[in-house]
């Protein structure tokens, strides 16, 4: 879910539902239908993609729907960020390339570089919260591995920074993303979980699952 728009350089893959508010939704219209498994949710009817509006809702309905779904976003993000007990505070010094992270609330007043393979190791039903003053940077090749069960949906990345998220050529992320500003996904990077951004999202030729 995002505010201002999304940006695709195809063909990229989309597994799941996307949406704009309260932008026009001519702002997704570099997302095809035949890119989609799911449905593209918009603020008004002004999409037209590729001239194939069959994957596009943009009735008065769709427009409530969108519009609750920013504002749960940005209550989401708001309840990731005021966390005031974290389990650990700049670990690594934002450097988290080559580690294994148990589930917790992580807490960085610096931007997160991911230059090196990072991994999760928990259970299904554990959580991981990241928060991230700074932007968040994932290299390209690199890739967030999940051991022992644990599932993208349980972690959560909210990010402040003033430019936002970039994922690199060909990277593996995993998780929730929540970011203030722009998620940036470069090109053929694969997207584990959920992107909300409060700004815009551009893909590039990527696979969303």
């Amino acid at each position: 879910m995002i505010k201002s728009g999304i940006t695709n350089i195809h063909i990229s893959t989309i597994t799941g539902n996307i949406g704009t508010s309260p932008i026009t939704a001519t702002a997704m219209d570099t997302v095809f239908c035949t890119e989609m498994t799911g449905i593209i949710y918009g603020s008004d009817s002004a999409y037209t993609g590729n001239d194939d509006v069959s994957c596009f809702k943009g009735d008065s309905a769709s427009n409530t729907l969108v519009a609750n779904a920013v504002r749960d976003m940005e209550t989401a993000y708001a309840d990731a960020a005021a966390r005031t007990t974290p389990d650990f505070t700049e670990l690594h010094a934002g450097e988290i390339s080559g580690q294994t992270l148990a589930p917790g609330v992580y807490k960085w007043r610096t931007e997160i570089s991911i230059s090196a393979n990072v991994t999760l190791n928990g259970g299904e039903n554990d959580i991981w919260i990241f928060q991230i003053d700074g932007n968040l940077t994932q290299a390209s090749d690199t890739k967030i591995l999940l051991t022992g069960g644990d599932l993208a949906k349980n972690v959560f990345w909210q990010v402040a920074g003033d430019t936002g998220v970039s994922i690199g050529t060909n990277a593996v992320f995993k998780g929730v993303i929540m970011a203030k500003k722009a998620i940036i996904i470069k090109t053929g990077a694969t997207i584990n979980g959920r992107l909300f951004s409060q700004t815009e999202v551009t893909l590039q030729r990527n696979t969303a699952l």
